[in-house]
C-alpha cells in the first residue's frame, strides 16, 4: 500500500476520487498553495505528507506507518505531516498513528487557543498565532484591519505534524524553501519548528509596519484643519484592531523565551541560537505594538482635546452674538414700556437717536470682540 493509499485508511477517506487525488498528489511534487478558504486539494484535511532522510524529501515513502517506524528507528529522516482545519474523526487516526496526548489533540482540532509551549513525553506541542493585513482603501469606523488565524505544531524525534486553522498562514512555500537547504532541513523536526515561528514572526513585523501607516494617517487627520469633525471612531477601530494584534503577539514571547533557552530533547542545540534571533524579532514586534497604543492614546486625546477647543469657541461666538443682540433688545424694550412719562417720547428726533445708538452700541461691541478672537 501507498502512502496515499494509508492515509486514506487513516483520515477515513472512503470516497474513489479522494482516494485518486491523494495517489496522484503523492507520486508527484506540486505547489500547493493553501491561502483560499477551501479544503484541501487533496479532499480532505490532509494538506501533503512527505518524508525526510538526511534534509532531502524522498520520492515515494511507500506506507506511512512503515515510513513512521522507518524514520524512528534511524536518526536521519522524519515524516512532516501537514493539515488544514481537520475534524475530530479526520485527526483520531493521526493521533493514535503518532501516540499524541488526547489534550493536544483537542487543542488542535478546536482551536482558539492562545500561544505556548506544551511537552508531552517526547512530543512538544507549539500554538501560534497567524496575523494577516486586510488590505483597505479607507480606514473607517468598521473597517478589519488585522485578520487572526492559527497554526498548531506537533514535533517528535521522527514527525512534524502541522494543523492550520484559517485562510492565510499556508506553509507550502515554506515548506519548499526549506527543501531548498537540505542542510538546515537535515537538523530534523526543530528546523521546521524554527521556521515555522520565524515565519509567523516575521508576518508580525510586516503587519506592524502596514499599522503604522493608518496610524500615521489618522495622526496627520486630527492634525488636519476641520480635525474636530473627524469621526472618532476610526482611532477607536485601530485600537480594538490594535488589541487584537497584542493578544496574537505577546503571549508568545515566553514560548520563543523557553525554545531559546531551555534544554528540550527534541530541540537540537544548534537550533535553539536561531530561535533566539527569532526572540529578537519578536521583541521588537512587541515593543511597536506598545508604542502604537500609546501612540493611538495621544491622539485619541489630542483629538478629544481639539473637540473641546473647538466647542469653545462656538460658545464664545455664541456668546459675542448673543450681546450683540441684547444691544437692541434692551433699549427697545425700554421704550416699549408705554408710560405715559418716558423722556424723548415726544421728541422729533428721538427715534433715529435710538436707532443711532443701537448701531454705536453694535459696533463697539463688535470691534472689542472681534479684536480678542472671540468673532
Amino acid at each position: 500500500m501507498s502512502m496515499a493509499g494509508n492515509l486514506r485508511k487513516v483520515t477515513g477517506l472512503d470516497r474513489v476520487s479522494g482516494l485518486r487525488k491523494v495517489a496522484r498528489l503523492a507520486r508527484r511534487r506540486t505547489r500547493v498553495d493553501l491561502s483560499h478558504p477551501a479544503r484541501s486539494p487533496l479532499g480532505s484535511a490532509v494538506v501533503n505528507c512527505v518524508t525526510y532522510q538526511k534534509g532531502a524529501r524522498v520520492p515515494d515513502a511507500g506506507d506511512l506507518v512503515d515510513s513512521v517506524e522507518r524514520v524512528r528507528k534511524s536518526a536521519d529522516g522524519f515524516v512532516w505531516l501537514g493539515l488544514h482545519e481537520p475534524t475530530d474523526q479526520e485527526f483520531a487516526g493521526i493521533a493514535e498513528l503518532f501516540d499524541l496526548h488526547p489534550l493536544a489533540v483537542e487543542d488542535a482540532v478546536e482551536a482558539h487557543q492562545r500561544p505556548k509551549l506544551e511537552r508531552y513525553g517526547e512530543t512538544l506541542f507549539a500554538v501560534f498565532k497567524t496575523v494577516c493585513y486586510v488590505e483597505h482603501k479607507e480606514l473607517t469606523a468598521t473597517s478589519e484591519v488585522v485578520s487572526t488565524g492559527e497554526i498548531m505544531v506537533f514535533i517528535g524525534p521522527a514527525f512534524v505534524i502541522t494543523v492550520r486553522h484559517g485562510r492565510h498562514g499556508s506553509l507550502g512555500p515554506l515548506r519548499e524553501e526549506l527543501e531548498a537547504h537540505p542542510q538546515q532541513l537535515a537538523k530534523g523536526p526543530a528546523a521546521v519548528l524554527h521556521a515555522i515561528a520565524d515565519q509567523v514572526v516575521d508576518d508580525y513585523l510586516s503587519v506592524t509596519d502596514a499599522v503604522q501607516e493608518d496610524i500615521d494617517q489618522v495622526e496627520t487627520d486630527v492634525f488636519a484643519e476641520n480635525s474636530a469633525r473627524l469621526d472618532p471612531g476610526r482611532i477607536y477601530q485601530l485600537k480594538r484592531e490594535l488589541l487584537e494584534l497584542k493578544r496574537a503577539v505577546a503571549p508568545l514571547d515566553r514560548p520563543i523565551q523557553e525554545l531559546a533557552t531551555r534544554p528540550i530533547r527534541v530541540i537540537d542545540p544548534e537550533i535553539q541560537a536561531y530561535f533566539r534571533d527569532v526572540s529578537d524579532h519578536l521583541l521588537r514586534a512587541i515593543e511597536q505594538i506598545a508604542a502604537f497604543d500609546e501612540l493611538l492614546n495621544s491622539i485619541l486625546q489630542a483629538h478629544l482635546a481639539q473637540v473641546s477647543v473647538a466647542q469653545n469657541e462656538d460658545m464664545r461666538k455664541i456668546t459675542a452674538w448673543a450681546a450683540l443682540i441684547a444691544v437692541p433688545t434692551m433699549l427697545t424694550g425700554v421704550y416699549g414700556m408705554n408710560f405715559a412719562h418716558m423722556p424723548e417720547l415726544r421728541w422729533r428726533f428721538g427715534y433715529p437717536a435710538v436707532l443711532v445708538l443701537i448701531a454705536v452700541g453694535c459696533l463697539v461691541l463688535y470691534r472689542g470682540f472681534k479684536r480678542n478672537g472671540w468673532l
